[in-house]
């Protein structure tokens, strides 16, 4: 009997020990967690605010040098970039279609889960032909790093944007 009584508070004391360490290990991740998402919206509210105020430093710098952005659309510039490279030449041929009137209006919601951000965005851009873009935006931005390493962009009206950026 004694030696049944050992083993149960053996067994209980273990199990206390693994609640402790599960509890901690908890509180640690979620501690983890909320910091990786605080510099996830950090770095993409950053990135936003760039794009408004046309601070291509500012880009360069928040863009990995190998990030994957995925455009929507049958256009002239969609498609998936491979490269922060790729991703500028695009903006640049999108600045040029839109007579250099592309801007980001309005940043409506902004929305983490773990590294990854989602923003609903909406832009505006007009041509001289009288062909006009107003249409939001759902941008999906992974972070990695300090830096954005991918980028999935929806549009809310993906026919409007195959006109605007020409088939």
């Amino acid at each position: 009997m004694k030696r049944l009584v050992i083993i149960c508070l053996t067994a209980l004391s273990s199990y206390g020990y693994a609640q402790k360490t599960i509890t901690s290990n908890t509180i640690i991740n979620k501690s983890n967690t909320k910091i990786m998402e605080t510099e996830a919206k950090k770095v993409v509210t950053e990135f936003l605010t760039a794009v408004q105020n046309g601070d291509n430093q500012k880009l360069a710098e928040l863009l990995s040098p190998e990030i994957k952005w995925s455009q929507p659309g049958n256009n002239r510039v969609s498609g998936i970039k491979n490269s922060n490279m790729e991703v500028f030449q695009m903006v640049g041929k999108m600045f040029e279609l839109s007579s250099n009137t592309l801007r980001l209006a309005d940043i409506k919601s902004i929305s983490v889960n773990g590294n990854k951000v989602a923003c609903l965005l909406h832009w505006n851009a007009a041509q001289p032909a009288g062909g006009v873009l107003d249409v939001d935006n759902i941008d999906v931005y992974t972070v990695e790093n300090g830096q954005i390493t991918n980028a999935d962009i929806y549009s809310a009206d993906l026919a409007k944007e195959n006109a605007f950026w020409g088939e």
